[in-house]
């Protein structure tokens, strides 16, 4: 695995950037967090350096380019600070549609150029594919090239956002390889990709670390989304709701796990980040943000740390695993 210890200390926090990239779409659906204040968005990215963030996660997709505008201008004088980004989805900047995979190593290739140019660097610290589910057999042409272009230190590193194990653990071999970015909170505990990121010594950066919001402290079984935003537009490809509220099996869930969670004087949310670092020793929770309010309750987290091992495993009674 490449060296990212000055990146990231344990335990440690990064922020992901999919929120403040604004509305956008895919086959007519809503599948962005609807509308943004860039004003906002900035002065959140300000609040999260004031607690020593050093790790942001965006990419191409989202807002079809808009995430990696903001974040680049919101960065433009703290080159320290790492950025990772997504490829392997087209994007119509004009329209905010996703076209469509890009399987296409040259094309890939082009779009991590169009990348640097929006977040302003000339090397990318971080490039994930982020095409799921994509056969390995059908990604290879694509790593072999990001391979290439770590060789060239045009990319710092680079890695597979995927929830697949053997998708994981495919190209770790690689030179350069570095990090699989996988959904994983204290309601879904990923059991089949931990113990392959671990066995691989790679990096676990944790999206969906609050699932959606609903570990985030601020919704409850009454709260109706909207379908201008990508909780209550149901693409198919999430469960946390069904017709823009939380399920009830969901809630059920959380209303069970909350006071263990908020021990110790924590928010929710910070739990919820607490239980992920005490879940891996390898885990970069990502959680989303928009607000510099919601930046600082996610980044008092670090004040606390893990939790305890008797608190996880009153978790998993509760929750019967």
């Amino acid at each position: 695995m490449a060296d990212f210890n000055h990146i990231f200390p344990t335990p440690t926090l990064g922020l992901g950037c999919w929120a403040i990239g604004g509305p956008f779409f895919m086959d007519g659906r809503a599948v962005g967090w609807g509308e943004v204040d860039d004003t906002v968005s900035k002065a959140a990215v300000a609040a999260a350096l004031e607690h020593r963030i050093k790790h942001f996660d965006t990419a191409q997709a989202y807002g079809c380019g808009h995430s990696e505008v903001v974040l680049g201008d919101a960065l433009k004088q703290h080159p320290d600070v790492a950025i990772a980004t997504k490829i392997g989805l087209g994007i119509d900047t004009e329209t905010k549609q996703l076209t469509g995979p890009i399987l296409d190593p040259e094309q890939v290739r082009h779009s991590i150029d169009a990348s640097r140019k929006r977040l302003g660097r000339d090397k990318i610290d971080m490039v994930l594919h982020h095409n799921n589910e994509l056969p390995i057999t059908d990604a290879k042409p694509t790593f072999d090239m990001l391979a290439t272009l770590y060789d060239d230190g045009i990319i710092g590193g680079y890695g597979w956002s995927t929830d697949v194990a053997e998708s994981a653990a495919a190209f770790a071999d690689h030179p350069g390889f570095t990090a699989v970015e996988h959904a994983m909170n204290v309601l879904k505990p990923a059991d089949q990709i931990v113990p392959t990121v671990e066995n691989a010594n790679l990096l676990s950066l944790i999206r969906s670390p609050l699932a959606m919001g609903v570990l985030g402290g601020k919704y409850d079984a009454n709260t109706q989304f909207s379908k201008d935003e990508i909780r209550g537009s149901n693409p198919g490809w999430q469960d946390y709701f069904k017709d823009g509220k939380i399920t009830d099996a969901y809630m059920a869930q959380l209303n069970g796990v909350r006071e263990t969670l908020t021990s110790n004087g924590r928010s929710l949310a910070q739990g919820a980040i607490a239980w992920l670092w005490a879940r891996t020793p390898n885990a970069v929770p990502i959680p989303g943000f928009r607000t510099p309010e919601q930046v600082h309750d996610l980044c008092g987290a670090l004040a606390t740390g893990p939790l305890t091992q008797a608190q996880m495993e009153e978790i998993e009674t509760i929750l019967g695993r």
